[in-house]
Parts: C-alpha cells; sequence; structure tokens
C-alpha cells in the first residue's frame, strides 16, 4: 500500500501522493527501476552477441511474475497510468538502441538502421507470447528475431 511505501521510507503519506500521484504510477516507477537493473545493456563489441545478451535476459524475465506484471502494467489501458506509459516506452528503446547505435558505428548495420524498430521487431514477438499466446520464450527463438531483425538492417552493397 502507499501508506506502507510511506511507512518505510520515514515520510508522510501526501508525499508519496505527491511524488507519484496514484498507486499504480508508484508501482510501475519501481518495477522500472527493478527492470533497468535486471536488464543490463551489454556491450561485447558485436551487435549480434549485444542482442542475443539483451533479449535473452528480456525473455527470462518475462517468464516470471514480476517480469509479465511489469509487462502487463505498461501496456494496459489505465487512466492512472497514461502520463506514464508514453515516457516508459520511449525511455525503454532509447535505452536499449544504444546497442543498434553501437552497431551502425562500428559499420556491422546500415547507417539508416532505426534503432527503435529493431528493438521492436524482436520485443514485439516476445511481448505478444506473453501476452496473447503463452507460447514458450526460449533461446532458439530468441536467436532466430534476432537474426531475423539483423538481415533487415545489415548494410546492403553499393550502400
Amino acid at each position: 500500500t502507499v501508506a506502507a511505501v510511506a511507512r518505510s521510507a520515514g515520510v508522510h503519506e501526501t508525499s508519496v501522493y505527491r511524488r507519484w500521484k496514484t498507486r499504480e504510477n508508484l508501482i510501475l516507477d519501481a518495477l522500472t527501476t527493478e527492470l533497468d537493473s535486471a536488464l543490463p545493456i551489454p556491450d561485447t563489441g558485436r551487435v549480434r552477441e549485444d542482442l542475443l545478451l539483451f533479449f535473452t535476459t528480456l525473455a527470462r524475465l518475462l517468464g516470471t511474475a514480476q517480469g509479465r506484471a511489469l509487462l502487463r502494467l505498461s501496456v494496459e489501458r489505465d487512466d492512472t497510468l497514461d502520463d506514464r506509459r508514453g515516457p516508459y516506452w520511449s525511455d525503454r528503446l532509447e535505452r536499449a538502441g544504444v546497442m543498434v547505435r553501437r552497431g551502425v558505428e562500428r559499420g556491422e548495420l546500415a547507417g539508416d538502421a532505426d534503432p527503435g524498430l529493431l528493438i521492436e521487431a524482436v520485443s514485439g514477438p516476445l511481448f505478444v507470447r506473453v501476452l496473447l499466446s503463452a507460447a514458450p520464450l526460449d533461446e532458439a527463438l530468441v536467436t532466430g528475431l534476432v537474426d531475423l531483425a539483423l538481415d533487415g538492417a545489415r548494410p546492403r552493397p553499393g550502400d
């Protein structure tokens, strides 16, 4: 509860509400902080390995109750979260897009590769499996998705 969070933090409950407005915003912020530490951005020197590590970790996280809860909380329509959903996803795409931008800088990917689109191309099917189909999230799936997305982003002859 918000009251329990306020007690734990040693502040008045109104201070918590002033900062987060709703319990849902507080939960989303707490889960986001946990997500960012549980899902580091790798830097192996190769874009494919970075993406494989990142998305394998994400798939494992989405296989947990906490990961599923965060995903549902971040995509479900809820008037209390509308002010947070857009910035939440923009921040996540920007954060993960670093791997793609490094791949572009190293010449592994085409100069016009769209970091957000590439990240969405791999993460979207993972999210669909969690939210809609309950199909398994395994390393073979992650590898297939990463390779499919990278094939579309590699430099082409004459570029």
